[in-house]
């Protein structure tokens, strides 16, 4: 038995939108290597509140641990959900239904990984985004209206309500202090794994086909996190651009899988888990 059987591996996959045919049957395939793997699951599981509990629910009983981190389509409210939940509300039913199936929400106690690479703290994050990353010399009114000139709008505007909070921005400050607060109280003599469903830093949405939509893809509260809160890796999706790239020496892996449209224009099959650790080797 090698020693990556032996002790397991901390793998990582977002953005499986399983209200496509395509991308349910992705993960009815979604097995681990060793009964001992952990799953980091980054967030856009699905739309509908059913179709979230039934993924998280296959894989917990699959892997030895699922983390989540919700993504933006699990906190929407879409017609026809009969779960009518908004914003917060929602966001706490999606918590509770996680923790009866065993899954790590962003509201537990950040697990610790002592497989291969370890021991290393596993942090799902639910951070949001704040409008910062926008068009130099636009402020925050004129970079949406400029999205919505261009017809490149975020349906969150739409579906993603962020009730009791007064919009989206407010909710991400509260949830960008709260969490930094909890980071810090770590213990410092663990390094951390970092999940998020929006990407930490701002440059892996410099290859965006429409850069006015970074708008939506994060924070610049958190620029300096990979470096504040010692991390090995950040995990994150959103995106739907599957890659690694590097950022003061720590590698941060876009995750998704994303729509069957982008996926079958990929080279590489679709529903393939990233291994986070121990840490592949790559330059």
């Amino acid at each position: 038995m090698s020693g990556q059987e032996r002790d397991g591996s901390l793998v990582a996959i977002s953005d499986l939108h399983i209200g496509y045919p395509e991308n349910r049957a992705l993960v009815e395939a979604l097995r681990p290597e060793s009964p001992r793997d952990w799953l980091i699951v980054a967030g856009d599981v699905a739309d509908t509140a059913a179709d979230v509990e039934w993924a998280l629910g296959l894989l917990a009983e699959r892997f030895e641990k699922v983390v989540w981190s919700p993504g933006n389509h699990e906190l929407w409210t879409p017609r026809g959900d009969p779960v009518t939940l908004r914003g917060l509300a929602r966001y706490e039913h999606l918590v509770r239904r996680c923790r009866a199936l065993g899954v790590v929400t962003p509201e537990d106690e950040y697990p610790v990984w002592r497989g291969a690479g370890g021991p290393v703290l596993v942090a799902p994050l639910f951070l949001l985004y704040d409008y910062s990353w926008r068009p130099e010399g636009l402020d925050r009114e004129a970079a949406l209206a400029e999205a919505y000139r261009t017809g490149i709008v975020c349906t969150d505007e739409f579906m993603l309500h962020p009730d009791p909070y007064p919009d989206r921005a407010q909710w991400c400050a509260a949830r960008v202090a709260e969490t930094a607060r909890r980071l810090a109280g770590r213990d410092p003599a663990l390094p951390t794994v970092l999940v998020n469903h929006w990407p930490l830093v701002r440059d892996p949405t410099r290859v965006l086909r429409y850069p006015i939509f970074a708008q939506w893809c994060g924070t610049e509260a958190t620029a300096d996190w990979h470096r504040r809160f010692d991390a090995v890796a950040v995990v994150y999706g959103h995106l739907h651009i599957p890659r690694t790239t590097w950022h003061d020496g720590v590698r941060f892996e876009e995750v998704s899988v994303g729509y069957p449209r982008e996926w079958r224009q990929r080279s590489v099959p679709p529903g393939r888990l990233r291994r986070i650790l121990p840490a592949p080797d790559v330059p």
